[in-house]
């Protein structure tokens, strides 16, 4: 019998988050998986239009369908069409009403649901609980939200199948590692400034990315490397850019923080090849490929140590693993790389190892088997 799968998702395209970067690269490699085996994959997506599959490069654009946000169109025909599928592939948690509505209909259906960090690490409500236990797999992408699952809502460990994010396949190559003196002449910085790097949302109701920690490190920084600075990027809400402001201010770094916004994908080759570290303390990260990407430019690399951070930076042998609560100690990180950065440029070859779309691709395979 031939095999079909249908993946449902909230976006692929029409945003540029985490998730929708691992909606993206699992697309691709179910598609890669179905021609392999002469299956059939479809894809849905619930807020994505048709157009957004413009220059898709990550599989056919017969085999996706946006909904352009008509939920209940969605939801209707995912139960309908899920009538011919053996497998049908859930991206995330807000989705699992309708995998559990198609469990109810057609118990012999498997269903796989991803969780990726925060959305299921706390105690679920009754009714979540309930269908998410009536799922047959779940992927979390970090040994770290998969704990949180089984210990918070009782799922059987035996049901989460870990399988980490990956780097995106079409990221460039990152062969040479140069600082883009064009870009730091934008942003005022001089060849000879140590540029601390965090690329982030920035928002005053989810304020836990710990780039407010690393503005009071640099503070205690500042006497011994008086040329110590600080880009942050990614889009910000008015309140959160104010907070920042307030704190530079107040510590007499506000000329040594920026703040960059949103950077276009495109242009974030050049950002990460202009730092000399990237640094986010966080404490509530699912995975962050974000880390995987620094490392794949050849920044070394600073994260949390309380959450799936840890994941990503092998347990500490790709990056340095710090509390996330010690500006001390993420100042001494800091001053470490700064004394020796070569002695924590991550290592290439185990970063690919891990962390390459191809061992993503084998993982997920033998998970779909």
């Amino acid at each position: 019998m031939r095999h079909r799968t249908l993946f449902l998702t909230l976006k692929v395209f029409a945003a540029t988050g985490g998730i929708e970067k691992v909606c993206r690269v699992a697309g691709k490699a179910l598609y890669e998986w179905s021609i392999t085996n002469n299956s059939k994959v479809e894809i849905y997506s619930m807020y994505d239009n048709n157009k957004h599959t413009y220059n898709n490069k990550y599989f056919p654009n017969e085999i996706f369908r946006g909904f352009n946000e008509h939920k209940i169109t969605f939801i209707l025909s995912s139960i309908w069409n899920a009538r011919k599928k053996n497998t049908i592939i859930i991206s995330h948690i807000n989705l699992l009403i309708v995998g559990w509505l198609i469990k109810i209909f057609m118990p012999q259906k498997r269903i796989i649901l991803f969780a990726h960090g925060i959305e299921v690490w706390g105690n679920l409500n009754w009714f979540r609980k309930l269908m998410i236990k009536r799922c047959d797999v779940i992927i979390p992408v970090s040994q770290f939200t998969a704990q949180k699952l089984i210990e918070n809502n009782g799922i059987e460990s035996d049901k989460c199948k870990v399988l980490n994010n990956c780097l995106d396949p079409f990221l460039p190559l990152g062969k040479e590692f140069k600082h883009d003196d064009t870009l730091r002449n934008k942003y005022g910085f001089k060849n000879e400034d140590i540029v601390l790097f965090t690329l982030t949302r920035l928002s005053s109701k989810e304020r836990y990315k710990g780039y407010d920690k690393v503005i009071l490190a640099m503070n205690l920084l500042k006497k011994k490397y008086s040329n110590i600075k600080y880009l942050i990027a990614g889009s910000y809400d008015a309140d959160e850019k104010k907070y920042i402001d307030n704190l530079s201010k107040e510590l007499d770094l506000f000329n040594d923080v920026i703040i960059a916004g949103f950077i276009p994908e495109d242009e974030l080759v050049s950002h990460f090849s202009m730092a000399n570290m990237y640094v986010m303390p966080s404490m509530k990260e699912g995975f962050g490929i974000v880390f995987i990407e620094a490392m794949h430019y050849g920044l070394p690399v600073i994260a949390g140590n309380k959450d799936g951070s840890v994941d990503a930076l092998l347990n500490g042998e790709l990056g340095i693993l710090v509390n996330p609560l010690d500006v001390t100690e993420i100042g001494n990180s800091i001053d470490t790389i700064i004394e020796n950065k070569s002695m924590h440029v991550p290592d290439r070859h185990k970063l690919m190892s891990n962390f390459s779309y191809e061992s993503y691709k084998h993982n997920f395979e033998k998970i779909l088997a």
